[in-house]
């Protein structure tokens, strides 16, 4: 994917088993973010980013997604944990990631193995892509995101 590519159109559900569709989105700016599992450690401070910085994120008329390869009852697991104010969406056979071109070969304790990289899209309203985020470190990533929509 790259930046004015018109964003893959996707349909899943959210961490309540509820249909979620891309295009219930148009319109409005979505911020996309693919991590690899729910409740592990930068994946965790990540959505704990997120969700810190949610109230200004929405302030900003974006819409907030995470996205991953779990099922909908990990999505609510994790986010009942951490009381994330956002919808997680689950990809349990990363059909949306790969239309995202996120499975990446990773190297996992020195095995090479097909997983989802750490990467946020910026959709906007027009359903193209504004923003790519690549190799995201879950450290600030939130504040990075702010930042973006801030000066878009």
């Amino acid at each position: 994917m790259q930046v004015n590519d018109k964003a893959p159109m996707f349909n899943t559900t959210d961490e309540n088993g509820k249909e979620v569709a891309s295009k219930d989105f148009l319109g409005k700016t979505v911020v996309l973010y693919f991590y690899p599992k729910a409740d592990t450690p930068g994946c965790t401070k990540e959505a704990c980013g997120f969700r810190d910085t949610y109230s200004k994120i929405k302030k900003t008329g974006a819409v907030l997604l995470g996205i991953s390869a779990d099922t909908a009852t990990s999505q609510k697991k994790f986010q009942d944990k951490f009381s994330l104010p956002f919808s997680l969406l689950a990809d349990p056979d990363k059909k949306i990631a790969g239309q995202f071109g996120v499975v990446k070969e990773k190297n996992m304790y020195g095995r090479k193995v097909m997983g989802i990289a750490r990467t946020t899209f910026v959709i906007g309203p027009d359903g193209k892509i504004k923003h790519i985020f690549n190799n995201v470190k879950p450290e600030g990533h939130a504040e990075e995101v702010l930042e973006y929509l801030k000066s878009a």
